[in-house]
């Protein structure tokens, strides 16, 4: 008999039909006991024999076949009655109660066992959220002409900074993991003109917050033939807002207003009471800007442009009228930074000299450097970190509740 989900019985009452899940829950009276069926569609209420409810175990795999009825106060408004059940897999008792509207165990518990916390419907919404932002953000750059690639996890060169990458011994030589798809998606602008990627990049940055990870999804854009660093964030703005919506049915909510409120760097300083020679935002300043960009524009969002060239990457694109300045910017989501992002150089020349400045050799870049000896367009690009924007989303206190399988000082497993 063809399986029916939980969330297609309601178009089945009298009809006898074979559902099969995970037991939930039970409740088991004098003559009769109620025993919750989880599946992918939700929830079902299977109506069986004191002695049967007894029998069935916790996150035990079953199939059942019964008749579905009408019943009001059961999830969904149907049951089954009359039921056969068949013991897919037998199961052990878990180690929490997932029967629980909350997951009331720590989050190193949680994450300790992943393989079965993860079952929990609140647990279940936070990753199917996840995967429609995901969604979201491939249909919202399908639309605007975006190319999807993929690029390289194992490289040859840091792509930011030496000192925060995994090494590999790689057949003998070294190889890094991927810090970011940055080189590649500059060089497909030259083939597709616009592309982005969803993976995993990784970052052997020695940080223990609530925020960091040592590997994450990035989702990344680039896009040739823009004027500026606006034109990027523009693209992105729509982006955002899709993602957003995405994750609305879902029951997660964010403000973000036609036009976001954009601030130079040094106005956000001033903003945030930073002195005037502060070459970044810490996260204090981000917290006063969130609020600022709340209180006055009715904002979750607010963007920050012409950070230092001091503290951008090297392929960055100075302010034209003021070098000091980059063209570039971050964008804060309820106080936390989202998104980097800006325009890019795109003239071999300002490679060359952007490295000596800097007195970096620039052989080791020299297969990056090529697309620009041959012709690239201005161009620019952001990466959104799904976990972090995730977390923003569900007001998640630690960016590890938004991450399937964690990795970072301390956990290199489940």
């Amino acid at each position: 008999m063809h399986r029916i989900l939980s969330n297609q019985l309601p178009a089945h009452v009298g009809e006898t039909v074979t559902v099969a899940g995970w037991v939930h829950r039970r409740r088991v009276l004098a003559n009769v006991a109620f025993v919750i069926v989880r599946d992918r569609g939700g929830l079902l209420q299977v109506v069986t024999r004191q002695e049967t409810g007894e029998a069935a175990k916790e996150e035990q795999v079953v199939e059942v076949t019964g008749r579905v009825v009408a019943n009001e106060v059961a999830p969904g408004g149907v049951e089954l009655v009359e039921p056969v059940f068949t013991v897919l897999g037998p199961a052990e008792p878990p180690p929490v109660e997932l029967f629980r509207p909350e997951l009331k165990a720590s989050l190193p518990v949680l994450l300790d066992h992943a393989a079965v916390t993860l079952r929990h419907p609140a647990r279940q919404r936070v990753f199917a959220a996840s995967a429609s932002a995901v969604g979201a953000f491939r249909a919202a750059l399908d639309r605007q002409g975006f190319t999807e690639v993929f690029t390289p996890k194992i490289v040859g060169t840091a792509t930011e900074s030496g000192a925060n990458v995994f090494r590999l011994d790689y057949f003998g030589g070294a190889a890094y993991l991927a810090q970011s798809p940055q080189f590649y998606k500059q060089t497909m602008v030259g083939v597709f003109e616009r592309v982005y990627e969803v993976g995993p990049v990784f970052r052997a940055e020695p940080h223990d917050t609530a925020r960091h990870l040592a590997t994450y999804t990035s989702l990344d854009a680039e896009l040739g033939f823009v004027r500026d660093h606006r034109d990027v964030m523009a693209v992105l703005t729509e982006v955002i807002r899709a993602m957003v919506g995405a994750v609305q049915r879902f029951g997660y909510t964010a403000s973000m207003p036609v036009d976001v409120p954009v601030l130079h760097f040094r106005e956000a300083l001033k903003i945030a009471g930073a002195h005037e020679d502060e070459p970044d935002l810490a996260p204090e300043h981000e917290r006063a800007l969130g609020e600022w960009a709340a209180t006055t524009h009715g904002s979750d969002f607010v963007f920050v442009e012409g950070y230092p060239m001091r503290k951008r990457p090297f392929y960055t694109h100075p302010q034209p009228d003021d070098p000091r300045w980059s063209n570039s910017f971050d964008l804060l989501f309820r106080g936390v930074e989202l998104v980097t992002g800006g325009q890019r150089l795109h003239r071999h020349a300002d490679y060359l000299a952007a490295l000596a400045r800097l007195e970096q050799d620039p052989e080791p870049l020299r297969t990056y450097l090529e697309a620009f000896r041959h012709g690239m367009p201005p161009h620019g690009g952001f990466a959104i970190g799904l976990e972090r924007f995730m977390a923003r989303m569900t007001g998640a206190a630690n960016v590890r509740e938004t991450t399937l399988f964690p990795r970072d000082l301390h956990r290199l497993a489940p």
